[in-house]
Order: C-alpha cells, then structure tokens, then sequence
C-alpha cells in the first residue's frame, strides 16, 4: 500500500490521524485511493487504531475497532443472532461526501462510536469541545489530501501508433529501473482542444502492463488510476487476456469505467475491428522481440527513457 503525507490532530487522550492511501486491486483488495481518517489513542501502553474511516473513489466505509479483536456484538434476532459487522458502509446517496459525512459525524456520534467499538474508558475522557475545535483542521487536511496527493500516471504514448476513429493505440516495450517490464498497450484520446488546433490534449484513457513480474493494467491513469495486478495463475497471458477484451468488444465498457463516458459514447466499432489484426500481429512481434533479447516477452535490453517525465 503507498502511503502519501498525512496530518496528525491531537485532542485529549485522542490523536486522529488523516493519510492519502492507493489500493491495488489484487494486492490491496480492490483498485481505490483515496483519504483515511483513523482515531487512535493509547491502549495498554499501544498504539491503537479505535475507529477508521474510508473515504475512498469506491470504499465508502468505517469500521469499529479494526485492532480490537475480541469485539463481538448480538445482530438482530431475525437473523438468527448472528453477530454484526464492525465494518459498514456509507450509503452514498444519503451519506454524500464521505469526507464532510465523517467530519459531521465525528462532531455529534465519536463517544458511542468509541463505545461501540469496545473502548468505554476511553469514550468517556473525551472532550466534544476539544474535538470540535480540531475537526476544521482534520477536514481541511483531508481534503487537501485527497485533492492534492492523487496517484496519477503518465506514460509514453508508444513507438507504434493505431488509429481507430476517436481513441488510438500505443505499443511499447517498456523496461523500469527495477528490470521489470514488457510489452505496454496504451489507449490514447484527445480530450482538450481539437487536432491540428493551437491546443489539444492527448490523454491516457487505459494502460495494460504486460510485465514479466508485475502484470498490471490501469483504469484513467491520468484520472482516477485505479490499478489492477492480474491473478497470474488464471491469466496466463495477460497480453492475449488484454486482445481479447478489445477484440469482444469490452473497450466501450472499459473506458467508461476509467472516467470518460463521452469518448467511449464516440467509439467507432467499425475502425476498433479494422487495426485489431496488425495491432495483434505487432504486438505478438515486440513480445517475441523481448523474449529473444531476454527471455521476458516484450522487455528491451535497456531501460525505457521515461519521455513522459521530462
């Protein structure tokens, strides 16, 4: 999990820690980022997490006790009085932004949450005053946070460009410092601007890694960057999986989900279907290539110059 600045707030035996955090789908659950505000105290002479709110793109929750294992509470007796959750989940359409719906409820609710969470001695040293007098500063923080902190990336368009009607393809062999690396497919689209015009932006929709070690794709590098390692023992070839998407027709779908609903309503199927053949036989080339230069499909001999970053 990538950490990124955090603020720390103190009030009374409390401390409220707020942290920009970047979830990888497989590693870390599922592909999010975004700001968790966690309260802590001192519990047995430890470091405590009492209560922690996710305020994520997708995980909209908080959780009771996430370090108190032995919290046990009776659910309903329709259910069979099968205990509760400590975890629950914003409701986003009545909760709203997970940000200000935290900062509201830690102003009205922290005691009996604390209570809740197993930690009455703790619940009832805290000061509301104390609290409300520090909570502008836990909003302002996170918000800053969550703005300011965002993991985006941007990479090389490719050294071989497709065109298919609105959007276009970049194939690259791509190697990091670290000597992972292999064949990238970039989908690219111009945003901003119109072609040929004094401005025009060309912006990453989608990315897929197909690196030796760490095959990985990304949803809106340069917007959310929701990004996904593939379960290698069910995709055996992440570059065949990634073909396979764009050629049963799963595009639209994806690059509606990486944050741009009007590109993917422009989508020319048609045109996608034309480049699809050479697109493939280019890709399956550069992948040849790397593993006849070193044994790892799609990866050059030497490192990649990050164009992007200059």
């Amino acid at each position: 999990m990538m950490q990124a600045s955090q603020g720390t707030f103190t009030a009374g035996p409390l401390t409220i820690v707020v942290r920009h955090e970047l979830w990888d789908g497989n590693i870390q659950d599922h592909a999010d980022q975004g700001v968790a505000i966690s309260v802590k105290a001192q519990v047995v002479g430890k470091d405590t997490t009492l209560l922690r709110f996710n305020c994520f793109d997708t995980e909209k929750s908080y959780i009771y006790g996430p370090e108190n294992k032995d919290l046990v509470v009776a659910g309903p007796e329709m259910l069979g009085g099968a205990s509760l959750t400590n975890l629950y989940r914003m409701d986003p359409i009545a909760c709203g932004n997970p940000i200000g719906w935290t900062i509201k409820t830690l102003g009205t609710k922290l005691p009996k949450m604390l209570e809740r969470a197993g930690y009455p001695t703790i619940a009832k040293a805290v000061d509301m005053d104390e609290i409300r007098s520090v909570l502008p500063g836990v909003e302002a923080c996170a918000r800053e946070l969550y703005a300011t902190k965002r993991n985006t990336v941007k990479h090389n368009r490719g050294t071989h460009i497709f065109e298919a009607g609105n959007i276009r393809f970049g194939l690259e062999m791509r190697r990091l410092p670290v000597g992972d690396g292999g064949l990238a497919i970039h989908v690219l689209a111009d945003i901003g601007g119109t072609p040929g015009k004094a401005y025009t932006e060309e912006t990453e929709l989608l990315a897929f890694d197909h690196f030796w070690n760490g095959a990985h794709y990304h949803y809106g590098p340069r917007n959310k960057n929701h990004r996904i390692y593939w379960d290698r023992t069910v995709v055996e070839n992440p570059l065949e999986w990634t073909l396979e998407q764009f050629e049963s027709g799963k595009l639209r779908a994806m690059i509606e989900r990486a944050g741009y609903p009007g590109i993917a309503a422009d989508l020319d199927e048609g045109k996608i279907r034309e480049i699809l053949p050479a697109l493939r036989k280019q890709a399956q080339a550069m992948s040849e290539e790397g593993e006849r230069l070193t044994g790892h499909p799609g990866l050059p001999l030497e490192q990649t110059p990050n164009l992007a970053a200059e």
